[in-house]
């Protein structure tokens, strides 16, 4: 994913969050603000989007899916344009060994 595509995500994120219409013009003046330089076709295709998909739709189905539609949502995340890339991945249960504890090495909180 380029800076571009990056910045388009977060500009048309911006303006759904703030309630206002995602057009090409007004992601560009965001990046323009943000002294952000991307390719010319990027805020149109964010635009056009924003036009065809409601945007809150895609942040909540951000990594649904599961069952035999697993294949669906790998297939749709890029089709996101980048608002994919900002799911971060399941945190990784920690196991506790029941057999060492805190009194086992000598020590303990209330010591």
């Amino acid at each position: 994913m380029s800076i571009g595509e990056l910045a388009c995500s977060y500009a048309t994120l911006v303006l759904f969050d703030d309630g206002i219409p995602v057009t090409a013009e007004k992601i560009a003046t965001i990046l323009k603000a943000a002294n952000v330089e991307c390719e010319s076709y990027w805020p149109g295709l964010f635009a056009k989007l924003a036009e065809k998909k409601n945007i809150e739709d895609l942040i909540m189905n951000v990594g649904a899916g599961g069952g035999s539609g697993g294949g669906a949502a790998a297939v749709s995340a890029p089709a996101a344009g980048g608002v994919a890339a900002a799911a971060a991945p399941a945190p990784e249960e920690k196991k506790e060994d029941p057999e060492v504890s805190d009194e086992d090495m000598g020590f303990s909180l209330f010591d």
